[in-house]
């Protein structure tokens, strides 16, 4: 599997419109901290791409990948920054005279057709809840505490050969509760969304582990790999933060191959 980071930015992105700070003024300048909203690529043999979460930055995410159609998603929960963009999605395949397959567990789907629902003429809602195949995967999602912001869902893919080699994508997520943790076991690759290095407020008023608490858990689940994703302002990729190895941030076109 050929995974492509599209964005790696927290629900605001970097720059912030509002923010004058040396990561956004960075940012505003040579770039290398602009952040587009968290997405993925996947590209599997024997079948076509998909796109998980669809965030507001999705046709220039679109644009820099050079791809026209998109048949294919999967959504972890109906905030803003995973669904703003369904709306320029479907009417792109309304002019290309298309209907995708969205699919999600049916709680994800049913708000995302509450908030918009004149998508579900050019999206096959599909619901996922007890898990699917992609490319020779097992994909089973399962629920996870979004600290203030409720919940989201996470997805682990696991290779059907028998090999047990496996990989998860959890971008929104906090204090999770060891069923929570679970199926972060055993992971050649832990994908987290991981906001601050180290985030200043109250525990209640969070929604994202930072990273010095991602790194824990990565210990804690024995990830061989990790990325860091969902990255706020706060982080600043010219700085060296001495992330131990096999422990990296995303980057917008960073590929990564399993």
């Amino acid at each position: 599997m050929k995974i492509t980071f599209l964005g790696n930015g927290d629900s605001l992105g970097t720059p912030r419109v509002y923010c004058d700070c040396d990561v956004c003024k960075e940012a505003r300048t040579t770039g290398l901290n602009v952040r587009l909203r968290p997405s993925i690529w996947l590209e599997s043999e024997g079948e076509e791409p998909l796109l998980v979460d669809c965030g507001p930055d999705w046709r220039t995410q679109m644009e820099k990948l050079g791809v026209r159609s998109v048949r294919h998603g999967l959504l972890t929960h109906a905030h803003f920054d995973h669904i703003g963009g369904l709306v320029e999605w479907a009417d792109g395949c309304r002019w290309r005279e298309e209907t995708a397959d969205l699919r999600a567990p049916s709680e994800v789907l049913a708000e995302v057709v509450q908030r918009f629902p004149w998508l579900e003429s050019r999206f096959r809602m599909i619901a996922v809840d007890g898990g699917w195949s992609y490319g020779g995967w097992s994909v089973q999602p399962w629920k996870v505490n979004h600290g203030k912001n409720g919940f989201a869902y996470a997805y682990r893919f696991q290779r059907q050969d028998g090999s047990g080699r496996a990989w998860a994508y959890c971008p929104d997520s906090f204090d999770l509760s060891e069923a929570e943790k679970a199926p972060l076991r055993g992971l050649e690759l832990l994908v987290l969304g991981t906001s601050f290095y180290e985030e200043p407020y109250p525990r209640e008023t969070r929604s994202l582990y930072d990273v010095r608490e991602g790194l824990k858990l990565a210990e804690e689940v024995g990830a061989e790999q990790a990325i860091f994703t969902h990255l706020s302002h706060d982080i600043d990729l010219r700085k060296d933060y001495g992330l131990p190895a096999g422990i990296r941030f995303a980057r917008e076109g960073l590929i990564v191959e399993l």
